[in-house]
């Protein structure tokens, strides 16, 4: 028993110190996405929260390949607490449905759940929908091009699920994120754009873009005349792209507990609130341990989507 309490002493006096001696270095936070969007936007928003433990935050954007290219490079990164990701839906979604050249989940430890924000079928104002029983006719006489993010993606997968489920003939356009989608659907190239409600709302609000449903379980604070797709006829649809941050599997718990915290920290900041609730963006504060069960349900939906709607990566 002595022996036991002295290696538990032991144990915590070294997950102590290498506690106090985190960070060392500069802490670089992988953003997997195209610049300007949402990920980007709550990456900038943690990083000052971050820098408070003693050294520089550098944002860099690594995009491309559904978030593999941005994914694998923090997979790979030394397990010590000053590589992190930006986690996404697409941290669930990919895997099970794309070949990674990373161990899915496995390869990173969870640090600690962000935000969310719904999704949202908007259209261009020139297009004559004005709620989403007129986009589902529309799109049961003719294909109807709906601009998303690639194939695959947890957006895409919700699109493609509202698909399945309205029996219509939208026809899912592939574009590397959310804010170039809604880019597209503003200039015209597209008519019908399904992207998070983060990325279209400044558009909304313009008049570029008529919103018609959101895909969360109530209506939005920011759009509150707009419906929400169970309540235009499909109860129980629901689709949130959330965001938090993961590091390489291995990374000390010591390490993690100190970034969750100066995380979650984060989400008390006036600043930081009123820049999310600009946007669409809600606040999802979960610790590690709350953080990788959330991923976890939300891998078990992702697989349950893929069955029932075949989609596949192109």
């Amino acid at each position: 028993m002595r022996n036991i309490a002295l290696a538990a002493s032991l144990l915590l006096a070294t997950a102590a110190a290498v506690a106090q001696a985190f960070p060392s270095r500069p802490i670089h936070i992988v953003v997997p996405n195209p610049p300007g969007g949402t990920v980007e936007l709550v990456a900038r928003s943690i990083a000052p929260a971050l820098e408070a433990l003693g050294q520089p935050v550098v944002v860099e954007l690594k995009p491309g390949g559904n978030s593999i290219i941005g994914l694998d490079i923090v997979a790979r990164a030394k397990p010590d607490g000053h590589t992190l990701v930006m986690a996404t839906t697409a941290l669930t979604a990919t895997p099970a449905v794309m070949k990674v050249p990373f161990d899915g989940m496995n390869a990173f430890v969870p640090v600690a759940g962000i935000a969310s924000t719904p999704n949202i079928f908007a259209v261009n104002p020139s297009l004559a929908v004005t709620n989403l029983a007129e986009l589902v006719a529309l799109a049961r006489k003719a294909p109807v091009n709906v601009a998303t993010s690639p194939p695959a993606s947890a957006i895409n997968l919700a699109a493609a699920r509202f698909k399945l489920l309205s029996q219509t003939d939208l026809n899912l356009v592939p574009y590397q994120g959310g804010v170039q989608s809604v880019q597209a659907v503003v200039a015209g190239h597209a008519k019908v754009v399904f992207a998070p409600v983060s990325d279209a709302l400044p558009h909304i609000a313009s008049g570029r873009l008529r919103a018609i449903a959101v895909t969360s379980a109530q209506r939005q604070p920011q759009l509150a005349n707009v419906p929400t797709i169970a309540e235009s006829g499909y109860a129980g649809f629901q689709a949130v792209q959330w965001f938090g941050v993961a590091a390489p599997a291995g990374t000390p718990k010591a390490v993690v507990d100190k970034l969750a915290a100066a995380i979650l920290g984060a989400l008390d900041n006036p600043e930081v609130q009123a820049r999310f609730a600009a946007l669409g963006i809600q606040p999802m504060p979960l610790g590690p341990a709350a953080f990788g069960e959330h991923m976890r349900t939300e891998s078990r939906a992702f697989a349950d989507v893929i069955r029932a709607t075949g989609v596949k990566a192109e």
